[in-house]
């Protein structure tokens, strides 16, 4: 009778120190939010490099087509050259003439612009992550305005799943991997044949013509990116730019990151909503990623005073911050300098005979591409 009576005592006393632990368990504090108080300017900045780059390049884009339509004519007369700068959509141009030049000391003759620019463009990745992909690339900036027409369609933009993203990134470095395999099994002699192929000095000509004279695959296959690109965001950046994926590794060495302060940090995690590359901004103490951008959405965005900002991690204690002002400085005193000075020294241009693009250009369609067995054209 006395060891039932207690059973009943003993069940009660330990279903009551139940609420009695989950009431005593820590409760997470709401951080108190002391608001910025400085105007951030840096997405302003930012729409006005990629508004000025992109009318630059619709600029060059309509000489060059004129500029080929008054060769194909017959219309044009004198001596001329195409505008250098189209050479920036020639980045494996860039590629191999930047080996040529790392093993000859020479300047290229044929399309010494593309290396130029594409010497800038890693310049710029390196002091300052990729900015050129979100602040110059005219490919980023119309990527960026579909998915933004996407999120304003539907409400949102959508992600690819996790175990479908990360190899579908995986395909720019492949592709990378295989342009950089290509270029590193050719001579500097190879690379100076092959621009001097008739296929090498057109190849902006052939890029041209690719885009006047679409197919039906062609268009089928832009179609699909412009529609990938309206659903999820910089879906040709994220997945599948060679060009980006170059850049990503220069990045990798910039001393520059975007830094999170844990203490003025409210986890309020709209950093990391906001950021186009889908990292976890909020998570990190500073963002080494490949694939931040530099655009700085996520500072911008940031309501906290001190918690974000762009800084030099390794440089000083505490970090020294660079405001947006001087990252757009950076970038323009980047480009206009490196393309300055190859304008100003005369190694700007190509050095082809009007005469040969005379004889080359209406006929530009037809050039083959070189092949190691070609006369002239080795390993």
């Amino acid at each position: 009778m006395e060891m039932s009576a207690q059973t009943p005592v003993l069940k009660h006393s330990t279903l009551s120190s139940k609420p009695q632990s989950a009431s005593a368990a820590p409760k997470k504090t709401k951080k108190k939010l002391i608001r910025r108080t400085d105007k951030d300017n840096s997405q302003v900045l930012r729409r006005g490099y990629q508004a000025v780059f992109l009318l630059l390049n619709v600029w060059l884009g309509a000489v060059f087509y004129f500029w080929v339509r008054g060769i194909e004519t017959g219309a044009a007369n004198g001596e001329f050259a195409p505008p250098a700068g189209i050479e920036g959509w020639l980045p494996i141009a860039g590629l191999m003439n930047l080996k040529y030049f790392l093993w000859t000391w020479r300047i290229p003759a044929i399309h010494p612009a593309a290396m130029f620019l594409l010497v800038t463009f890693l310049s710029i990745s390196f002091l300052f992550r990729k900015a050129f992909c979100s602040w110059l690339c005219p490919v980023g900036t119309l990527s960026e305005y579909l998915w933004l027409l996407g999120k304003k369609i539907f409400g949102r933009n959508f992600r690819i799943w996790r175990w479908l993203d990360i190899p579908l990134r995986g395909l720019k470095y492949f592709l990378l991997g295989f342009f950089v395999w290509a270029i590193s099994s050719m001579s500097a002699a190879a690379i100076a044949n092959f621009m001097r192929s008739d296929y090498g000095i057109v190849a902006g000509v052939k890029m041209l013509n690719f885009f006047r004279f679409i197919g039906e695959t062609g268009l089928i296959v832009l179609g699909v990116l412009v529609l990938a690109s309206v659903f999820v965001q910089n879906f040709w950046c994220r997945y599948l730019c060679p060009y980006g994926a170059l850049l990503g590794f220069a990045s990798l060495l910039s001393p520059v990151r975007i830094r999170r302060e844990a203490e003025p940090c409210i986890d309020c995690a709209k950093c990391a909503k906001v950021c186009p590359s889908n990292l976890p901004v909020d998570k990190l103490v500073t963002i080494k990623s490949a694939e931040c951008t530099g655009c700085l959405e996520c500072v911008a965005i940031c309501p906290a005073e001190g918690a974000l900002h762009l800084a030099l991690p390794k440089i000083s204690t505490p970090p020294k911050r660079i405001p947006s002002w001087a990252l757009a400085v950076g970038v323009a005193v980047l480009f206009l300098g490196i393309v300055g000075y190859a304008k100003a020294a005369g190694l700007w241009n190509s050095h082809v005979p009007t005469v040969v693009y005379r004889q080359l250009v209406p006929h530009a369609s037809t050039a083959r591409h070189p092949m190691p067995g070609d006369p002239g054209i080795s390993r």
